[in-house]
């Protein structure tokens, strides 16, 4: 693993969390909408992790499965909560139905924030081994003077 390799493995990891903390934040900001472009409330986001090969070429492909050495992340996907929406009775609301039940997103704040958390901290964690990386290429070219 190089130089290169390191500062490529944190950025992707930054860019995943990233993409992470957004659909968080999109699903904080729509715990109360009852009304989509695609008809109901709104439905939970999440991102899908995967490993990704650090290296394209086969023979580095192929030279890294002999080795065990480290993979990258990507987001895979984005999937949609397919758990029921929650209802709740409130019959002076425009979306209740003929029983006065309205069909809420299941958004639970408490799940949403200990993953805002988890992400911040992948982040942060990315962000020093970066910084660690930095300063370790730095002090290499301080020893040529």
């Amino acid at each position: 693993m190089d130089f290169f390799d390191a500062l490529n493995t944190s950025s992707a990891a930054l860019s995943a969390q990233r993409l992470r903390m957004n659909l968080i934040s999109g699903n904080l900001a729509n715990v109360n909408t009852t009304r989509t472009n695609q008809g109901g409330p709104y439905r939970r986001k999440e991102a899908v992790f995967a490993a990704q090969p650090l290296n394209q070429s086969f023979k580095r492909i192929l030279a890294d499965r002999q080795n065990n050495t480290i993979s990258t992340v990507k987001v895979a996907r984005v999937v949609e909560d397919r758990n029921p929406p929650v209802l709740k009775y409130d019959p002076q609301h425009p979306d209740a139905d003929a029983k006065g039940y309205v069909a809420m997103p299941n958004i639970n704040l408490m799940e949403e924030m200990v993953n805002m958390i988890s992400a911040t901290r992948g982040y942060e964690a990315n962000v020093t081994a970066l910084k660690a990386a930095k300063d370790m290429a730095l002090k290499a070219l301080e020893i040529g003077r």
